[in-house]
């Protein structure tokens, strides 16, 4: 199920269409992307939606607004879903620890002390676990050779948690925050409570519910599966079959054939796929209260700071709720969002937002990392969207 565009056309609704388009076409221009599909929504009416660029460069096949991305972290709300779901039926509870159904699963203190991870700390990345391209090249995750989702198709779940686990906390659970491959755990959990695999889940309690089917841990159709690309001094270059990309003082690994390899547990932090429609869709019924996947009252909590204020510490004006990141403070983080706005992103070039007291969803999709996370591009398009509110 997707919105339907206003006048069954993409709408000129002046200078919002005209920021838009200009925020996409500079970004092409310069280089900095290959290809994108934003779409935009306001008062439940979609009021932009713009296929732009290129699918695949080298055999120069247009970007489709049905193209299938790899999602990465925009894996992460939908599972958060799914776990609210199960929240919401009494089958998980938020302060259960995670041994309950993970009872091998029990990383230490840096001072060897045990400690307790519960399924809250998992939902809002203050379980102390962090993420492989977050630390130096001579850390214990890297020693462990733990892999973030995203690379090592054919690896098992139970492989990759042995390995995790075996790598100390950052921190005592609930004592800070560190984005992490606590949502890779949630899915091992999701999976011992069902006893199906992941994506099954995901697919009845969200995907089914609203009548979506091209977003999965697999690709329905890979004619419509964008080439990967990767930011580079000059243009950007295609990843290959692997790929490692400098991210903040790191580096994140890459396989985007990953996704083909149905032996590869599903991540749920970065593994799935789809389209920017359905993201659309999902976040639409975020925005409208959660109908009909999860309840108002559940929906006011994942949109609310959850994690006792500790990701300021990382980002200014910045929470995080259940499933994604909480403007507490538009001022502080320097950004035209309205207080309470939720936004993530996925590293393969990704950008979302909705900001509730505008009535705003925004989705932008791009094939190019990491440009479209967090490169010029968001901003422009970020800006231009809200000079024309």
């Amino acid at each position: 199920m997707s919105l339907p565009l206003e006048n069954s056309a993409r709408p000129s609704h002046g200078s919002l269409s005209q920021g838009v388009d200009a925020a996409i076409d500079t970004a092409l221009a310069d280089k900095r992307l290959v290809g994108t599909v934003v779409q935009i929504a306001r008062n439940g009416e979609l009021i932009y939606s713009r296929a732009a660029g290129l699918a695949d460069r080298e055999n120069k096949v247009a970007m489709q607004e049905d193209a299938i991305f790899r999602l990465a972290s925009i894996t992460k709300p939908i599972v958060t879903i799914t776990a609210m779901r199960l929240v919401e039926q009494g089958r998980i509870g938020l302060d259960d620890p995670i041994t309950k159904w993970l009872p091998d699963f029990r990383p230490r203190l840096p001072d060897g002390g045990e400690a307790v991870i519960r399924i809250r700390h998992l939902l809002t990345h203050t379980s102390g676990l962090g993420y492989t391209f977050a630390e130096a090249q001579d850390g214990p995750y890297h020693r462990a050779s733990v892999s973030d989702g995203l690379d090592t198709p054919g690896l098992s779940l139970a492989d990759n948690l042995k390995r995790l686990a075996s790598a100390p906390l950052l921190f005592p659970p609930g004592e800070g925050w560190q984005y992490s491959l606590a949502m890779d755990v949630l899915g091992g959990i999701i999976e011992k409570e069902t006893g199906r695999a992941l994506g099954e889940v995901v697919e009845e309690l969200v995907m089914k519910p609203l009548g979506l089917s091209d977003t999965a841990f697999s690709v329905r159709d890979r004619s419509r599966l964008p080439v990967a690309y990767l930011n580079s001094a000059f243009e950007p270059e295609p990843m290959g079959q692997e790929a490692l990309v400098p991210i903040l003082d790191g580096f994140i690994r890459f396989a985007p054939d990953r996704i083909f390899d149905a032996s590869s547990y599903h991540s749920g932090g970065a593994g799935m796929a789809g389209t920017a429609s359905d993201i659309l869709a999902i976040l639409e019924a975020i925005r409208k209260g959660g109908a009909p996947l999860l309840s108002a009252d559940t929906v006011k909590t994942m949109m609310t700071d959850q994690a006792g204020g500790h990701m300021q510490t990382q980002q200014a004006g910045f929470g995080f709720g259940y499933g994604w990141s909480v403007v507490i403070d538009p001022i502080a983080a320097q950004a035209p969002f309205s207080k309470g706005t939720i936004k993530w992103g996925g590293v393969y070039g990704h950008s979302w937002f909705v900001d509730p007291q505008q009535k705003l969803t925004v989705v932008a999709l791009t094939n190019t990392a990491i440009e479209g996370m967090w490169g010029q591009f968001t901003i422009d398009l970020r800006d231009a969207i809200y000079a024309a509110l």
